[in-house]
């Protein structure tokens, strides 16, 4: 702890005697009202040192497999440039800065997001995008509801192609209920829009789960005769070679950047992308990255159209969203920046090329293969499944499990011509490989792209900017990156003194593991026999921190806390609902709670009625009782931050929450703070 927490025993004292208590104990007390402090100490394991903390770490990650995947569904094994895990990833001035809401000390952060907002508006062929989002499936739930909302109509229909990614297809589908959506899942190509009353929408994936490219441009034309906008799921570094979505009639673009350098992570972090036409940026989710002028008249970067966000619109904002995994957009954006154009159209043509070539041996061994044109993903049919994943684990490679006869799998650009040949003796021991060696291979294939592909190769130019094509080489690079580095404030400077948000520390011992492979190089659908560590980790945690809170059970599935609270409120709707009181849909949310809680109730469908506070952002009690009473038969909960948001332990805590109870609902308790009572 002395490691992690700087004040010393006589910068301790100094602060007590400002705020006039003897003793850190006697402060708490003060503080902490007594009839909630702890009567016991926390059962937790005793506390490790950093070394030991970290060998224990080695111990868990042994516990993992590390095979070569070629699963897929969204998830790709990529190359890290060096250079950027060392400089960002591994980096603390770009690791522990707070997300930049503040433009002033956020110039560095401000422009490599600017820069990721132009890679995906350039691969999309769309007008605007935002700086980020937190995956793959977030994204298309929130372009479900931006083509709700121009429809600006209750409930309707969102068609979703059956060939979206599983996981996508089931977000979308959580995201619709609680709004009255329906969500129709189907085979797009027997869509008739026209048919299907009340559509507002629907989603494709470009190219699909299965491999194969669609051309949707007739039926987007049809679906916007009815009135329904049209979102494509798609893959940035297959937009390399192919015509982007904003040329064929796409409203929104939605994916994530994570094989832009970002490591499977067993599932993320990843930054998710979202790209939409002008006439819609109003209607965006998350933050948006304008260029504008500093007080001297100089070029500056800052957040633009602030009022579509949950901080200032809260119940009426277009998205809960707060923090969006601006590290991870940072590291897909340099990576961009330092293949450019040219290297990323290279990584894209070999991938292509070698996954021609696999296709070709495959159907010479006997096996079915897409008709249509792919880019990297494969189905293959006319096999023993079960026989090529017991061929595929003996060689320690994981293929995508579909059925009895079918197995699919996904190449990248890490993969290596003898990996492809133990890829191709899983399905016959027999097939060859035409060889391949060499730059002439890439060259012919690079000649070869335009037939393969057909109408859908690109034909339009991107990143054409000139910080696009500049850095490519590691000094330029590094150069680049320190050039942005120094325009930001992190813990490498200074505290940041933005709220209880950033109390938080990301010490070095702690990120070192990131990197591991044992940990980075999961698939999220790796067999369960291969992920036994990340299974205890998640075990261990998930028990410690029901210690911590008191609660029985924990979810670790929200990535971010607005998502934690989407999560808690719907466990609370579901609670109601199994009761028999489905129609409890009134969330009571004091008027000094941060914004993403008025923004995420709405989310849940529930009404928002705000409680009113006192100047110090203590809840009124007589307000809250007599908002409780009015809305008695149909209370669904009450959302308090405890430490509240003006960093006071309420002394009424209990009398509220009883009073909530009283009256059916539940109370959640918003986590933000929730530092400042651990172990209190």
């Amino acid at each position: 702890a002395p490691r992690h927490t700087s004040p010393t025993a006589a910068e301790r004292a100094h602060m007590l005697a400002a705020v006039g208590y003897p003793t850190l104990d006697a402060l708490i007390d003060a503080t902490v009202p007594a009839h909630i402090r702890l009567d016991n100490a926390l059962t937790l394991p005793a506390a490790l040192g950093e070394s030991a903390a970290l060998a224990e770490l080695r111990e868990i990650a042994a516990q993992n497999k590390v095979f070569r995947s070629f699963i897929g569904q969204g998830y790709y094994d990529t190359l890290v440039p060096p250079v950027i895990q060392r400089t960002i990833l591994e980096n603390p001035a770009w690791y522990t800065p707070y997300t930049p809401y503040q433009a002033e000390v956020s110039q560095g952060r401000l422009e490599a997001l600017l820069n990721y907002q132009t890679l995906v508006t350039d691969l999309t062929g769309l007008d605007i995008a935002n700086a980020s989002l937190l995956d793959e499936g977030t994204a298309a739930a929130e372009a479900m509801m931006l083509c709700h909302r121009m429809k600006d109509a209750d409930g309707g229909v969102f068609f979703v192609s059956a060939r979206c990614h599983a996981q996508t297809i089931d977000l979308v589908k959580t995201r619709a209920e609680p709004l009255g959506i329906t969500v129709q899942v189907g085979d797009h190509t027997a869509l008739d829009p026209a048919a299907v009353a009340g559509l507002f929408g629907l989603l494709v994936q470009y190219p699909d789960t299965t491999g194969d490219i669609h051309d949707f441009a007739d039926l987007f034309a049809r679906a916007h005769a009815v009135g329904a906008l049209c979102v494509v799921a798609t893959d940035l570094l297959a937009l390399t070679l192919l015509r982007p979505p904003g040329e064929f009639g796409a409203d929104v673009a939605v994916g994530s950047a994570q094989r832009f350098g970002v490591p499977f992570g067993f599932g993320g972090p990843h930054a998710g992308f979202f790209a939409t036409r002008d006439s819609f940026k109003r209607q965006m989710p998350g933050r948006l990255i304008g260029v504008s002028k500093d007080a001297q008249g100089n070029p500056a970067l800052r957040l633009s159209l602030g009022t579509r966000e949950q901080h200032i619109r809260r119940d009426k904002a277009t998205s809960n969203i707060c923090t969006a995994q601006v590290l991870l957009a940072v590291m897909a954006s340099m990576y961009a920046v330092y293949h450019g154009p040219a290297g990323l159209r290279r990584i894209a043509t070999r991938i292509h090329g070698l996954t021609t070539l696999l296709a070709a041996a495959l159907r010479r061994a006997g096996a079915t293969v897409n008709t249509a044109p792919v880019f990297d993903t494969l189905t293959i049919g006319n096999v023993s499944a079960a026989r090529v994943h017991a061929n595929a684990e003996a060689r320690k490679i994981n293929l995508r499990v579909i059925d009895a006869h079918t197995v699919g799998l996904s190449l990248d650009e890490a993969v290596t011509e003898a990996e492809l040949r133990t890829v191709l003796a899983c399905f016959s021991e027999s097939a060859e490989l035409t060889p391949v060696s060499g730059s002439d291979a890439i060259g012919h294939w690079s000649l070869g792209i335009g037939h393969s592909l057909g109408a859908f190769a690109r034909q339009s130019g991107y990143l054409a900017a000139r910080v696009f094509n500049s850095h490519h080489t590691e000094h330029e690079m590094l150069r680049y990156i320190k050039r942005l580095e120094a325009k930001d404030i992190s813990l490498c400077h200074s505290m940041v003194s933005l709220g209880s948000c950033t109390m938080k520390l990301n010490a070095a011992a702690e990120m070192f593991p990131v990197s591991w492979p044992e940990f980075a190089k999961l698939h999220p659908f790796a067999p369960a026999d291969q992920t036994r560590g990340y299974q205890r980790l998640a075990r261990e945690l998930e028990a410690w921190l029901c210690e911590i809170t008191g609660f029985a059970a924990i979810s670790l599935q929200p990535n971010a806390g607005s998502q934690g609270e989407y999560a808690g409120l719907l466990a609370i709707r579901a609670y109601h609902a199994a009761r028999g009181e489905g129609h409890r849909d009134i969330c009571l949310i004091p008027t000094s709670a941060h914004g993403t809680n008025p923004a995420s109730a709405v989310m849940c469908g529930f009404t928002v009625v705000p409680v009113a506070c006192d100047a110090l952002g203590n809840i009124d009690l007589a307000d809250l009782r007599a908002k409780a009473d009015a809305h008695a038969s149909r209370l669904a909960a009450l959302m308090i931050t405890y430490p509240s948001t003006h960093g006071v332990f309420e002394s009424s805590i209990l009398d509220i929450t009883a009073l909530i109870h009283a009256r059916g609902g539940q109370v959640y308790m918003d986590g933000a703070n929730l530092n400042a009572q651990v172990g209190l």
